[in-house]
């Protein structure tokens, strides 16, 4: 966008899949859908009802909450998921993979006839702050690759992971590099809503150095967020 063209502050309605996850711009997301209300959604999706095979995914503020019906449970900040692939389930949901596309800002939860949550949205563009072609853009790049190389020469096996294609370009960068790093929620959501393009490479580099530096001395890869309700519940049975 040039840096003297506003950005667009038009308001629209936008279905939402409220999850315990953080979707980024660029990193596939596989789910698997079982949910009445989200079959109905991903139906809409496939049949054109919802355009574009775009719906957004937000992130819930408490891990304990499973039904949303106010905004204030959700975070403000979240990302259009692309549907790319579907495949049905002999029980009569969907198995599918996703790929982030837009920030938006969630205003509102609106009134729908759907039986999935509906919300008022602004698209959140970058700031044109960034020359991919700079000097700060460039050692900003190199130093996040570096410490993503850090973080999993110590979480991985070699072999199960890769660094981005170097023709990323850096405005996208910070969210690839994150994509396969186990980091809390509110970091992936405080990345997600950064929109200075330098100031997401800082703060990778900064989180990914950070945890590099917590799996060195607890020889300890973190369990990801989704699985902590699990635990809990096998802790219960026990």
């Amino acid at each position: 966008m040039p840096a003297d063209t506003p950005p667009d502050r038009t308001q629209q309605r936008l279905p939402l899949f409220p999850l315990h996850t953080v979707l980024l711009p660029g990193v596939h997301l596989p789910l698997h859908i079982f949910e009445p209300r989200y079959r109905q959604l991903i139906d809409d999706v496939v049949r054109g009802v919802v355009p574009g095979r775009e719906f957004g995914i937000i992130a819930i503020r408490n891990a304990i909450v499973t039904d949303v019906d106010r905004v204030g449970q959700l975070h403000p900040v979240g990302c259009t998921a692309v549907l790319r692939e579907v495949s049905p389930t002999d029980s009569g949901g969907f198995d599918i993979v996703t790929t982030g596309s837009r920030r938006f800002l969630l205003h509102e939860l609106a009134p729908s006839e759907s039986p999935y949550l509906v919300g008022d949205v602004e698209w959140l563009p970058d700031e044109p702050t960034l020359d991919p072609d700079g000097t700060t853009a460039q050692t900003l790049a190199l130093a996040a690759r570096a410490a993503h190389e850090r973080y999993c020469d110590a979480a991985w096996q070699d072999g199960d992971w890769s660094p981005p294609d170097e023709t990323t370009p850096p405005d996208k960068l910070a969210y690839l590099l994150a994509a396969d790093c186990l980091l809390p929620l509110a970091e992936q959501q405080a990345l997600l809503a950064e929109t200075d393009p330098l100031h997401q490479l800082r703060l990778i580099t900064r989180l990914l150095s950070r945890e590099a530096g917590f799996l060195s001395a607890l020889r300890a890869v973190p369990v990801p967020h989704e699985k902590l309700e699990d635990i809990s519940t096998a802790a219960k049975l026990n």
